[in-house]
């Protein structure tokens, strides 16, 4: 459970994981009550950022929609405790930045051509139906000289995981292609070809880890997309689904190294 990660962050100083984490904690935005997330981060000077994908989910995070409402926050790394203010929504009221939130198809992006110079998807778009549709859609946004940059999970770590959902679902129509074929080299590339986008790629691997099987289970089916679709979707089945999950990461000691690919490119700039 959450909970569960919180107290391992404060009584590990912040080691829970290989990765770089934070506690968030927000006002509520309804409840006025405290609410602590723990979150991945990425370094900026003096400023920490962070992203609001709920693991790829169709909502915006509690989090999110508590930033909106009062940008004033209390951060904790692990080793320092700091009151800090939500940048963006900072500059956002005082007319510096102005940020538009536009819900759209990666099939069909409502975006003219030509127009953003950096196009970037973690974990997102892979779990679109048609892959060569979602590649000239990438590119036809990206003006010439662009940069490209996308994760996207390989079958290795995280293949068994998307397996034991895949057994509660019918089979998918022909035309859709398995996310994790975005973890394969070639099919990326064939996937581009034609777009005039310079692929490089490279493997990284992310250990994921949890303080048990529950706390696992229970942090999929609340924060991850497409476990919390099966949830909604199976009804009384959810709970065979939550057996499997749970004995499948009972079986590794609630740890799981996510292998993913970074993907970068630019765009070749007009002849």
């Amino acid at each position: 459970m959450l909970n569960d990660l919180v107290q391992q962050f404060r009584a590990t100083a912040g080691q829970v994981d290989d990765g770089r984490y934070l506690l968030l904690t927000t006002t509520g935005a309804r409840s006025g009550r405290p609410h602590t997330a723990i979150l991945g981060y990425y370094p900026d000077g003096d400023r920490v950022l962070v992203v609001g994908s709920a693991g790829g989910g169709p909502k915006h995070p509690d989090w999110y929609h508590n930033l909106m409402a009062n940008p004033e926050v209390t951060v904790e790394t692990g080793l320092f405790t700091y009151p800090a203010t939500a940048v963006a929504r900072a500059r956002e009221r005082a007319g510096e930045l102005a940020v538009e939130w536009v819900e759209g198809d990666a099939e069909e992006l409502p975006f003219e051509d030509q127009r953003f110079d950096v196009v970037l998807s973690t974990f997102g778009c892979m779990f679109a139906p048609r892959h060569e549709v979602v590649a000239d859609e990438l590119a036809r946004v990206l003006r010439p000289g662009g940069r490209l940059g996308l994760c996207t999970w390989t079958q290795n770590g995280v293949g068994d995981f998307f397996r034991a959902l895949d057994g509660y679902f019918p089979p998918a129509p022909p035309f859709v292609d398995p996310p994790l074929a975005w973890g394969d080299e070639d099919h990326v590339r064939e996937s581009f070809e034609g777009t005039r986008i310079e692929l490089s790629i490279k493997r990284e691997v992310f250990v994921i880890r949890h303080p048990s099987a529950e706390a696992a289970v229970d942090c999929y089916a609340t924060a991850f997309g497409p476990v919390v679709l099966a949830r909604e979707a199976l009804g009384d089945r959810w709970p065979e689904l939550r057996r499997d999950l749970f004995e499948l990461f009972a079986s590794r000691d609630a740890t799981l190294p996510a292998e993913y690919l970074v993907i970068q490119g630019r765009r070749a700039s007009r002849a």
